[in-house]
C-alpha cells in the first residue's frame, strides 16, 4: 500500500514542477512580438496537418540524412510505441496484475515492444558513434555533454523497462505468448533458478529506478536542449503559411510613429513569438549549419549558433522579464531597456550580414527553424533604426531609392539591350502602354537592363518570344527595381516605396501575366507583391521556354556536340519548388549531353549574391561564388547553365578568377536555346565570350 502512495506523491510533484516550467515557457513566449500564425483557409489548415505527419511523425526531413536520420527516427517512434511500456510499467506500482485495456495481451503488441527496445538501444549506440566516432563538424558550438546524458538516459530506460518485463515473464505473469515477446522471453532466462521472492524484489526495483527515470526525464527536457521533445509539434505547427521565398510583411507610417516604436529586432523580446519558439525547439543538430553557405566558407555565421544565442539570451533574462511583465507595463518596459542589445552583444554584426537568405538552413531543418525571419528582422533594425551596416551597401540603396535601381543607372539606360551586339538586329519591343493586347509583360529587372552579361541574355529571350510569335511588351524606361535587395538587406520602407511604385504602374496598364528572366524579381513580384495588393500570374524564363518548346513553338535544330550542366538558382528552386523547366529546354537540344551538379534542386548551393550580398564585399573566408565554381569545374562540363541574371555574373567572375574561361562557359538557358533554334552562329557561338 505504501508504493502506490509514494509514487502518487512523486507523479504529483513531477506533474506541478512541469506545469510550472511549461507556464514560464509560455510566458516566455508571450512576451515576443505578435506574429499571426493561424491559417487563413482550409488548404493552409490542410497543409499543417499534412506537415504533423510527415515532418513529426514520419520524420520527412530528418531522413534526408541516411544513417542519422534512421537514427532518430528509430529513437522517435521507438518512444512513441514504448509510451505502452511507459504506462505498464507505472500501472503495476500500483497493480501487479496491470494490463492496458483492450490490447494488454496481443502478442503482435509484445513483438512490436520488444523491437523497438533494441532498436531504440541501437539507435543509441549509431548516435555515440556518430558523435565520439565520426566527429561531424556539424556539431561544432552544441551542447555535446547533453546530448550525451540524454542518450544515456534512454538507454538505462530500455535496459530497464526490458529487466523489469522478463523478472515478469520469470514470474509466469508476462501477459504476452512466448512466441512473440522474442526478446523478453530470452532474457527472462537469467533468472533461472531464482526463488519467486528474489525475482519480485528485482521486478520490483527495477520497475521503480524506470518510474523514477521517466519521471526525472519529465522534468529534465524542459530545461536542456532536448525541450524539442515537447515543442517540435508546436514549432511546425506554427510554420508560416507564405510562400517559401515570402519574407514577413511589414506595417511601416512613419508619420504615426512614436520615440518608443521600434522597426526590426533591437532586442530578443522584438523577434517574434515564433523566433523565440524556434529557439525552444532548436535540436543543435547541425544540419543547417552544414548547409550555410557561409559556414561553408569560413565565415562566422552558423544559423544553428545564431537561434542558440537567441535562446540563450531570452533564458538568461527569463526570471527577471517574467517577473516584471506581471508587474506591469512599466516595470516590463524598464526590464527590456536593460537588456542586451542583439547586435552586437548577443550576435555580431558580421554573422547578420553573412547571410544571402539562400533558405539552405531552413529546408534542412528537421523541425521547420525560420532562421531567415530573424536575420531579416535584425538587419532591419540595423538599417531603419540604427543606420549601421557594411558601407558598400549605403551607393546601392541611394541609388535605388534616387535613380530606381541598384546600378545608379539613369532609367533611360533601361532598353539599351534591345540594340544587341554588333552581329545582331536591334529589336522592336513596345512599350506596354502601345500593346494593350499583349499576351504577357516582359519584366527586364535591373541587371537584365544594365549588366552587359545579362543584356545579352534578355535580348536572347526577347527574340525566343518573337521567333515563337508570342505577343509581349515592356515598362521600358518606366520599369524600375522591384525592390527585391533592398528588403533583403533590411531597408523595408524603400522596398515598399518602390513596390507601390510598381504595383501602381501594373496595375495602370492592366498587366496580369509578367514574365521575367530574374527568380529574385519573379519572387518578388509573385509571392510578395501581394502583401501590398500586387497579384499577378509570373512566370520565370526557363518554365516559359519549356511550354514553347513543348507546345512546338520553338525547335530546337542545331546540334550542341557538348556536355552542359545547369546550376539552380536558390531563389527558384529552394524557395519556389521550380527545376524542371531549365532542364527540359536543356534536353531538347540535340546532341547535348547533361550531366547533373552534385548539389542541385532543393539541394542546391548559393552563388553568393543572394540576400543583398550582391552589392557586398567578402572579407572573411573564402568567397560563396568560388566555391560553387569549383563544384561546378569539377564536373568536367563545357557549359554552365544558369537560369539568374545574379548567378551568370558571379559564376562568371568565378571562372575568370579560376583561368578557366577556355574549359567551361557560363550561359542562360535562353542563349543555349536561341543558339540551338537559330543555328550556330546567329547569337554567340560555343566559345564566344559576351
Amino acid at each position: 500500500m505504501l508504493q502506490p502512495i509514494v509514487m502518487s506523491l512523486l507523479v504529483a510533484v513531477t506533474l506541478a514542477l512541469f506545469a510550472r516550467r511549461v507556464r514560464e515557457l509560455v510566458e516566455l513566449l508571450r512576451l515576443g512580438a505578435p506574429d499571426d500564425r493561424v491559417p487563413k483557409t482550409v488548404r493552409a489548415w490542410l497543409r499543417k496537418a499534412a506537415d504533423e505527419v510527415t515532418v513529426v511523425l514520419g520524420q520527412r526531413k530528418l531522413l534526408q540524412w541516411s544513417i542519422p536520420g534512421v537514427m532518430h527516427s528509430i529513437i522517435f517512434w521507438g518512444f512513441i510505441v514504448l509510451l505502452t511500456t511507459i504506462i505498464q510499467a507505472f500501472g503495476a506500482i500500483y497493480d501487479h496484475s496491470f494490463r492496458l485495456p483492450a490490447i494488454g495481451g496481443n502478442g503482435v503488441l509484445g513483438a512490436l515492444q520488444d523491437t523497438f527496445i533494441w532498436l531504440v538501444l541501437l539507435g543509441v549506440l549509431i548516435a555515440f558513434a556518430i558523435r565520439r566516432v565520426q566527429q561531424p563538424g556539424r556539431f561544432r558550438g552544441s551542447h555535446l555533454t547533453q546530448a550525451e546524458i540524454i542518450l544515456v538516459w534512454i538507454a538505462a530506460i530500455m535496459v530497464l523497462i526490458l529487466g523489469s518485463r522478463a523478472a515478469e515473464a520469470a514470474l509466469g505473469n508476462f501477459p504476452y505468448p512466448h512466441g512473440w515477446a522474442y526478446l523478453t522471453w530470452a532474457a527472462a532466462g537469467a533468472f533461472a533458478g531464482q526463488s519467486r521472492g528474489v525475482i519480485r524484489a528485482v521486478e520490483t526495483v527495477l520497475l521503480w529506478w524506470h518510474d523514477l527515470l521517466v519521471l526525472g526525464f519529465l522534468i529534465y527536457i524542459t530545461y536542456s536542449k532536448h525541450l524539442h521533445i515537447l515543442t517540435a509539434v508546436f514549432n511546425v505547427a506554427a510554420t508560416s503559411t507564405r510562400p517559401k521565398g515570402a519574407l514577413a510583411p511589414m506595417h511601416i507610417d512613419l508619420e504615426e510613429m512614436s520615440e518608443t516604436d521600434r522597426l526590426g529586432a533591437a532586442k530578443v523580446t522584438d523577434l517574434s513569438w515564433k523566433a523565440l519558439l524556434d529557439g525552444y525547439t532548436c535540436t543543435e543538430c547541425g544540419r543547417c549549419q552544414s548547409q550555410c553557405p557561409a559556414w561553408n566558407t569560413g565565415k562566422p555565421l552558423s544559423p544553428k549558433l545564431l537561434v542558440m544565442d537567441i535562446r540563450d539570451d531570452l533564458f538568461a533574462h527569463a526570471d527577471a522579464l517574467i517577473a516584471a511583465k506581471r508587474k506591469g507595463e512599466q516595470a516590463f518596459q524598464e526590464a527590456y531597456e536593460a537588456l542586451h542589445p542583439l547586435n552586437p552583444d548577443v550576435i555580431e554584426d558580421e554573422v547578420i550580414w553573412d547571410c544571402t537568405t539562400c533558405g539552405a538552413c531552413v529546408q534542412a531543418c528537421p523541425v521547420n527553424i525560420e532562421h531567415i525571419d530573424s536575420i531579416v528582422a535584425m538587419r532591419r533594425n540595423l538599417v531603419m533604426m540604427e543606420s549601421r551596416f557594411p558601407r558598400e551597401m549605403q551607393s546601392a540603396l541611394q541609388a535605388m531609392e534616387t535613380t530606381g535601381n541598384p546600378w545608379g543607372q539613369p532609367p533611360q539606360a533601361r532598353t539599351e539591350w534591345t540594340r544587341g551586339t554588333s552581329r545582331q538586329e536591334p529589336l522592336q519591343i513596345p512599350h506596354i502602354s502601345e500593346a494593350p493586347d499583349a499576351e504577357v509583360l516582359l519584366w527586364v529587372g535591373c541587371a537584365g537592363a544594365y549588366d552587359d552579361r545579362n543584356k545579352h541574355v534578355v535580348y536572347a529571350f526577347a527574340k525566343l518570344m518573337q521567333l515563337a510569335g508570342v505577343r509581349f511588351a515592356t515598362l521600358g524606361a518606366d520599369e524600375n527595381c522591384n525592390g527585391d535587395p533592398a528588403r533583403r538587406m533590411g531597408a523595408e520602407y524603400i522596398w515598399q516605396m518602390l513596390a507601390r511604385q510598381a504595383i501602381e504602374q501594373l496595375n495602370e496598364h492592366g498587366v496580369r501575366t509578367i514574365v521575367t528572366t530574374c527568380p529574385h524579381c519573379f519572387n518578388t513580384l509573385f509571392n510578395e507583391y501581394p502583401q501590398l495588393g500586387g497579384r499577378y500570374e509570373v512566370i520565370h524564363h526557363t518554365e516559359f521556354l519549356a511550354r514553347l518548346v513543348r507546345e512546338g513553338r520553338l525547335t530546337p535544330t542545331a546540334a550542341r556536340d557538348e556536355t552542359i550542366t545547369y546550376h539552380d538558382p536558390c531563389y527558384l528552386a529552394r524557395h519556389n519548388d521550380l527545376y524542371e523547366g531549365a532542364r527540359a529546354v536543356i534536353g531538347a537540344i540535340p546532341m547535348a549531353s547533361y550531366k547533373e551538379l552534385h548539389r542541385h534542386g532543393h539541394s542546391t548551393f548559393c552563388c553568393g549574391a543572394g540576400g543583398g550580398r550582391m552589392w557586398m564585399e567578402e572579407r572573411m573566408g573564402r568567397k560563396v561564388n568560388i566555391e560553387r565554381t569549383d563544384e561546378a569545374l569539377a564536373s568536367a562540363s563545357d557549359t554552365l547553365a544558369v537560369g539568374c541574371p545574379f548567378c551568370n555574373i558571379m559564376l562568371s567572375d568565378g571562372i575568370t578568377e579560376r583561368h578557366a574561361d577556355s574549359n567551361m562557359k557560363v550561359r542562360d538557358v535562353a542563349q543555349i536555346l536561341l543558339e540551338s533554334v537559330e543555328g550556330d552562329g546567329a547569337v554567340a557561338s560555343r566559345g564566344e565570350s559576351d
